[in-house]
């Protein structure tokens, strides 16, 4: 039996977004591409009575994060105990790793490293299958979490299909100290399209061009840079418009190509190898941004650590 298990799980970069027009459900159908980051959280998930979370101290300040059943690392633990019957009895700490509120997935990450560690904990034994459709009910991006690597995400991001990928490629994130609305970022998107509609025409069902996929497939940093693409990254422009001088800044300064990561506000910058990421991130760093370097695709929630 052991008295502590610790799990791992990655943050994400979305190398390609398409949004569908809204649905009847009120959500958008998406087709994405997700790369799995090296900036991981880790969740331990020791022996008690009861459940509860806190956060370690490190490199993120976490001291507005909720800590009760709000919190997707709780909500993950729970549902695990509700599915197998095992009484839901941890004390969760978790590190983090990934910038807060910044479309990188990184509560996803906790539910996902949550998920991992208690059903070790517990010895519920379940499959990675039965882990990630267990996640699919927490959240579009926690099955991601749990399955990492690179992977089509369609519907709300959740149903996945692994995309194979050789060799790593290397990143430079641009951090904002405002976050975005997600939903504002979405209803601009759709306020564009209602003006635009007669030109556009309706986007019923999303896809992903067949480019970025070869790219990664071949591991060709450049042919991926070519065919970053985000359906979100006009509006989240629009709305935030310092996220394009940033931008602008990273293509100018060294980035084979950069992206709004999600809905923003993270900027990811896609250099040809992690000399060239090195000396990006020391250029915006002198120029006052915030950044964190990056590489991937890593595995999804692991174990790392038990007694």
């Amino acid at each position: 039996m052991q008295n502590f298990v610790t799990a791992r799980a990655p943050g994400k970069i979305n190398v390609a977004l398409a949004v569908g027009d809204l649905a009847d459900d009120g959500y958008h159908p998406l087709a994405t591409v997700f790369l799995a980051l090296n900036l991981t959280e880790d969740v331990t998930a020791h022996r008690a009575e009861g459940l509860s979370l806190e956060y370690a101290p490190g490199p993120i300040d976490t001291s507005d994060l909720a800590t009760d059943e709000s919190n997707l690392a709780i909500r993950a633990a729970r549902l695990l105990a509700d599915t197998t019957g095992h009484p839901a009895d941890a004390a969760l700490t978790i590190t983090k790793r990934v910038p807060i509120a910044g479309g990188m997935g990184g509560g996803s990450a906790d539910a996902a490293a949550a998920l991992v560690a208690c059903d070790a904990l517990w010895g519920t034994n379940l499959t990675r299958e039965d882990l990630v459709a267990l996640a699919a009910k927490l959240g579009a991006d926690v099955p991601f979490a749990v399955a990492g690597g690179v992977a089509l995400g369609t519907g709300r991001g959740d149903v996945l299909s692994p995309v194979l990928t050789e060799g790593t490629f290397e990143w430079v994130l641009r951090l904002s100290d405002e976050g975005m609305s997600t939903p504002l970022t979405f209803r601009a998107l759709d306020e564009h399209r209602a003006k635009h509609g007669a030109a556009l025409g309706p986007v019923v069902d999303p896809e992903i061009e067949a480019r970025v996929l070869h790219a990664l497939r071949a591991g060709d940093p450049v042919a991926l840079a070519d065919a970053l693409s985000n359906d979100l990254q006009a509006p989240a422009l629009q709305l935030r418009p310092d996220l394009a001088e940033a931008l602008e800044f990273g293509e100018t300064h060294g980035a084979l190509a950069g992206i709004v990561s999600g809905s923003g506000p993270t900027l990811g910058f896609l250099a040809a190898d992690a000399a060239g990421a090195d000396a990006l991130a020391a250029t915006f760093r002198r120029e006052g941004h915030r950044v964190v370097r990056a590489s991937g695709p890593v595995p999804g929630a692991r174990v790392i650590e038990a007694a």
